[in-house]
């Protein structure tokens, strides 16, 4: 079994980078770090999309923090809450998942996760699936634990007093999510929650639920959102998330799309960097430092977190050959096309230069797609592919080398 770390400056530092609250309060969490008492701690995802993203690497962070100090930790895959969807923030119900999708979404979970957790060695993350416990539960069960809540708790909370103004629905089984996930609390009988700060109203619920059916004490540790210029969090929902199944080049390119504004908070939730450099960096940004320079390190130390050293190096290079030098990129994605004629829109699917019909014809409008560097206006456009092939261009990073094969391979 791992060391418990209790170094007052430590416990110090994982109880403040990038958090926003702990309840009952810090000091009390503070005392149990540091009297050597080994923790067991979770955070919990639901697989909702099939890559995890920027928002969910800041709570991976925050337990790899915990981890360091030898605590116990385990990332739940919310295999069984992901059917529910979670009602935090949304303005209308969720569309509920089967089991088969949340367990393919998940397929890829483990390994992202493991450039932010150790699962291996003397101190091993675990990952637990919430359907173990949860799908045992009988409708007794259920009735025994929706007593501990009451409508009241539940109506107040913000989307659904904005659906009852607007006259939206609001289903029953919406009110059941924070019980599901307060029961997970429950189950794996853990000492300490960490989750964003929307997730405040579902975590004290798990936090009422133990307190009552297992009369112990569960501390809620609430993580700072990583927020936009026009206040939204980085999510799916909101559509501006960087996915942690991205290339490196374009997970370096949309880190660098980021206004400055961004750039201390995403240092201090979502790298290693140590605190004095976490200093230093504020400093430099308030003498007015070239933010693009602070920007380019905060890509590499993203980059570099899920794919390597190597590879954040690799996708520094092609973002200034590509971005500020103009250039097409040295390596090429190479499609294959069956006739000598393609409709544009199909190419964009087809590359995953799109993620749908849908995708590629709003990309079109925007004018965000290049042909051999000539905007294509027209999403039904039939473009000819000459024998030497060509070029399309998506944004600023997204380059495809188009040719013609009859075989289609």
């Amino acid at each position: 079994m791992a060391k418990i770390i209790t170094d007052p400056e430590k416990i110090a530092e994982v109880l403040t980078r990038g958090v926003e609250n702990i309840f009952p309060d810090k000091e009390s969490l503070s005392r149990v770090l540091q009297s050597g008492r080994r923790l067991k701690l979770y955070c919990g995802f639901d697989p909702s999309a099939p890559s995890l993203h920027i928002g969910n690497a800041i709570q991976i962070n925050k337990l790899a923090q915990f981890q360091a100090l030898g605590h116990e930790v385990i990332f739940l895959i919310g295999d069984f809450t992901g059917m529910i969807g979670d009602p935090t923030d949304k303005q209308a119900a969720r569309k509920k998942l089967t089991r088969e999708q949340v367990v393919a979404n998940s397929h890829n979970y483990h390994k992202q996760a493991s450039a932010y957790l150790d699962f291996t060695g003397e101190n091993p993350a675990k990952i637990l699936y919430n359907s173990a416990w949860s799908d045992l539960l009988t409708f007794r069960d259920l009735i025994e634990l929706t007593a501990n809540f009451t409508v009241q708790q539940m109506i107040q909370r913000d989307m659904f007093q904005a659906r009852l103004k607007e006259e939206k629905p609001i289903y029953m089984h919406e009110f059941l999510y924070p019980v599901a996930q307060g029961y997970d609390s429950v189950a794996m009988d853990v000492d300490l929650e960490v989750g964003g700060n929307d997730q405040m109203f579902n975590m004290l619920c798990g936090r009422d639920l133990i307190r009552i059916l297992k009369k112990k004490e569960k501390f809620v540790m609430t993580n700072k959102l990583l927020i936009d210029p026009s206040g939204k969090k980085m999510g799916k929902s909101e559509g501006n998330i960087i996915k942690l199944d991205e290339t490196p080049e374009n997970m370096y390119g949309q880190v660098m799309a980021w206004p400055d504004g961004l750039i201390a908070p995403a240092f201090e939730m979502a790298t290693k960097v140590p605190l004095s450099e976490l200093r230093e960096i504020n400093k430099q940004l308030a003498a007015g430092v070239n933010p693009r320079d602070l920007k380019m390190r905060l890509a590499r130390e993203f980059v570099s977190l899920n794919y390597g050293a190597d590879a954040a190096r690799s996708a520094e290079e092609n973002f200034i050959k590509v971005i500020q030098k103009k250039e097409a990129p040295d390596r090429l994605k190479e499609i294959f096309w069956p006739e000598e004629k393609a409709k544009i829109a199909a190419v964009l699917v087809k590359s995953g230069l799109a993620a749908s019909g849908a995708e590629a014809k709003r990309l079109i409008a925007q004018g965000a797609v290049k042909l051999d560097d000539q905007v294509v206006n027209d999403s039904q456009a039939i473009i000819d592919i000459p024998p030497a092939g060509c070029l399309i261009k998506k944004g600023k990073l997204g380059f495809i080398r188009l040719h013609c094969r009859p075989d289609g391979r």
